[in-house]
């Protein structure tokens, strides 16, 4: 596989934890995306919620960012 690496290794086996808030506001989201609606309040409910759960459990933003996207997007790799 190849792609571009920032100077940070990604370990696909940390285990994030996500609440379901977190995913009630990605679904929301994701279905504004999809319907060619998404608002900038919206963006910013997800984008705010990620910042403080990230910073509360001590998790890295881009990690609940990637696997809060990930299992809302792609639910079927869960399913797998």
């Amino acid at each position: 596989m190849r792609g571009i690496r920032l100077g940070r290794s990604y370990d696909p086996v940390v285990a994030v934890e996500l609440t379901d808030e977190l995913i009630e506001l990605e679904s929301a989201a994701w279905a504004e995306i999809q319907a060619g609606a998404l608002t900038v309040e919206t963006a910013e409910a997800v984008q705010a919620a990620i910042r403080a759960h990230a910073e509360a459990t001590g998790q890295s933003r881009l990690d609940v960012e990637t696997e809060l996207k990930r299992r809302v997007r792609h639910p079927e790799i869960d399913e797998g």
